[in-house]
């Protein structure tokens, strides 16, 4: 058996099973790798029995007959046996590709055949069912392993099925009839090997099938370690969805090769309670989350009394003032500098508390952009918060920002194994050893990826006096109004997302006089809001339609206008009668906005805002929870700022 040395830089030269090999051996059960909370409980797993269960899972694999080379689904949520599965499959030399657990039948179905997975994990009955639904179209599945037994005691003599428990059992009957088989095979495994498929977000199209070897993994989780600073046992909470690159990055790169500590909260309800159990000391989530945490804090802000709203408001204020004048490397002033250091006693610390934040030494955001106002606004509470810069094709984030020079309106710097430069046309390059290995069954697409061994983002961008990175967004999504000046989408759109009344936007003026957005308000800020001034609604659209509801997203637009340049200012917007939903098309799964699509779908009511009308009627589809699919005929306001 390969064992590995505790040197941190020697990662790269080992897959991840034989990390954790490692890890299992110089730790044993002393320090925790993994922690899951169930049932209130706190449930602990060291490095040795980690192992264990990753070599009798991969065992059961074994037994299902999985080969080196094959492929394994996994469409499973954030807990242990995530882990014990992927790593497992690994040691066998198998590669996984994780899909998102929110995912419908049909397109579970295509990524299963599309990789010719023999054998899937799922997490629960709702994942069996969508499988069972699509049956007949995937031949080629051997089993269907399912972690949580809830709700399957009909489903126990159904031969395509197997749970996780069973699993074990059998893995444990396959050790003892093969003894060193396992260790054997994870002793095969190479660098260079496969070890992980990511499905790009397919904003554009049909999502490409990204492969990163361990040595990408590695590679990335090495500059992490290194700019961070990480220890054994330091917390990291689990809460991405593992399909996406974050968690694989962090949960199966970082976690094996720094030795820290993988928390898994007990729902996703329960994720700002479970952070102050374990304190956890870094976290990277989305864009997404930051925004919905900023709106909750200044929903509950304006509710409070008035003394609490007048000194947070103070503090927040102060708050402001020092950071903005840090970024610009400005002298505070003695008076403003002795306040700021109360402020986090009187307001801060209580608020970060609540939040489960305040042992975080530092959080970043990445994943989609972000508002510089919403960092502005954590950075102000005393959050470390600093925007990031990644994409699955790189291995994950390779751009963050130094925590001396915070700068917030960049992506900051790439990490010391990471080189990145811009082409003529404005593009971000990047080279690096963590850059991905290619797209699954697709030549053609690897090779456009790359420029002479740089790999092209996709995204346009420039670097700072500094050496800061700035990105103006998709260099596809870059539009020009008719009068041929330029403007990103994501620019003005991120902002406006910072209301807390306001969840989703997207903005048109491609060759048009002006900009023009729709909007998805936040139903549950928006729905407190109304009920607070007795305004009666029933569902979302009623909501929507609400003659208050629109003059006050009226004015949130108007406060966003008069941070943009003229160029890119929202002339006139509508309210959306829906929420926009990945079911539909018109989100990815990670949450990003399918903008061609969604520009197709709704061209009546963007072509009625162009044309100077006071409404637009629609008769709009919407899909339903159990899968049925209805009609929605309503009336569209469109709101007028010109």
């Amino acid at each position: 058996m390969v064992i590995v040395t505790q040197k941190n830089s020697d990662a790269i030269k080992y897959t991840l099973p034989q990390i954790l090999v490692n890890n299992a051996a110089g730790y044993g059960d002393n320090k925790i790798a993994v922690r899951e909370k169930s049932y209130g409980i706190w449930q602990k797993y060291g490095w040795s029995e980690y192992l264990r269960y990753v070599r009798q899972t991969a065992a059961g694999f074994a037994a299902l007959n999985l080969q080196r080379g094959e492929n394994v689904c996994l469409i499973v949520e954030n807990n242990p046996e995530w882990l014990f599965c992927e790593i497992a499959a690994q040691a066998l030399g198998a590669t996984t590709l994780n899909l998102f657990t929110s995912s419908i039948a049909e397109e579970l179905s295509y990524s299963i055949k599309r990789i010719n997975s023999p054998v899937v994990v799922v997490q629960d009955q709702e994942q069996v069912d969508k499988l069972l639904e699509v049956r007949d179209n995937l031949p080629q599945i051997k089993k269907v392993v399912y972690i949580d037994p809830t709700g399957m005691t009909s489903y126990e003599n159904d031969p395509w099925l197997i749970s996780y428990a069973r699993l074990l059992e059998t893995g444990e009957k396959y050790n003892l009839e093969n003894p060193g088989f396992v260790d054997d095979e994870i002793t095969k495994g190479r660098p260079e090997d496969i070890a992980v498929m990511i499905q790009t977000s397919g904003t554009t199209g049909i999502p490409k099938m990204a492969m990163l070897s361990h040595r990408n993994l590695t590679t990335m989780a090495l500059q992490w370690i290194e700019a961070t600073g990480l220890k054994p046992e330091e917390n990291w909470i689990s809460m991405s969805p593992p399909a996406w690159i974050v968690d694989q990055m962090w949960g199966v790169g970082v976690a094996l090769a720094s030795a820290m500590t993988m928390n898994f909260p007990e729902t996703a309800e329960t994720v700002l309670e479970d952070f102050r159990d374990v304190g956890p000391s870094i976290i990277i989530t989305s864009s997404r989350f930051w925004e919905d945490m900023a709106s909750r804090i200044r929903v509950k802000i304006s509710d409070a009394g008035w003394l609490k709203k007048k000194l947070f408001y103070l503090a927040e204020t102060l708050g402001k003032s020092v950071v903005e004048k840090q970024s610009r490397k400005a002298a505070i002033p003695l008076l403003t500098n002795i306040l700021y250091k109360l402020m986090p006693y009187l307001v801060y610390r209580p608020l970060l508390d609540r939040l489960g934040c305040t042992k975080f030494h530092s959080a970043f955001t990445g994943g989609h952009p972000i508002s510089p106002d919403v960092i502005l606004f954590f950075r102000a509470i005393g959050l470390n918060l600093k925007q990031c810069y990644g994409l699955t094709e790189a291995g994950g984030i390779f751009q963050i920002q130094p925590d001396n020079e915070v700068k917030l309106e960049t992506v900051g710097k790439p990490l010391h194994l990471s080189e990145v430069k811009i082409a003529e046309d404005q593009e971000v390059l990047v080279r690096s050893a963590a850059n991905f290995s290619g797209y699954y069954n697709d030549y053609q697409a690897t090779q456009d990826a790359f420029e002479n061994g740089w790999l092209k983002t996709g995204d346009a961008g420039y670097i700072d006096a500094d050496g800061h990175l700035l990105i103006i967004g998709r260099k596809e999504d870059i539009i020009r109004n008719k009068s041929g000046e330029a403007f990103s989408p994501d620019f003005i759109e991120t902002r406006l997302k910072f209301s807390p009344y306001i969840k989703e936007a997207v903005t048109f003026g491609e060759s048009r006089p002006f900009i023009t957005a729709m909007i998805n308000i936040d139903l549950g800020n928006v729905g407190n809001w109304a009920e607070d001034r007795m305004i009666p609604y029933t569902t979302y659209m009623d909501l929507a339609q609400q003659p208050a509801v629109e003059e006050m997203i009226l004015k949130e637009v108007i406060k966003v206008n008069e941070q943009l340049p003229e160029v890119m200012k929202i002339k006139r917007f509508i309210l959306l009668y829906k929420l926009l939903d990945a079911d539909e098309e018109e989100l990815t799964r990670t949450g990003k906005v399918r903008r061609r699509f969604v520009y197709g779908l709704y061209i009546k009511i963007i072509e009625a805002m162009y044309r100077n009308e006071k409404n637009v009627q629609v008769t709009g589809k919407v899909r339903y929870r159990d899968g049925r699919v209805g009609e929605i005929e309503t009336t569209v306001n469109i709101i007028n700022l010109i």
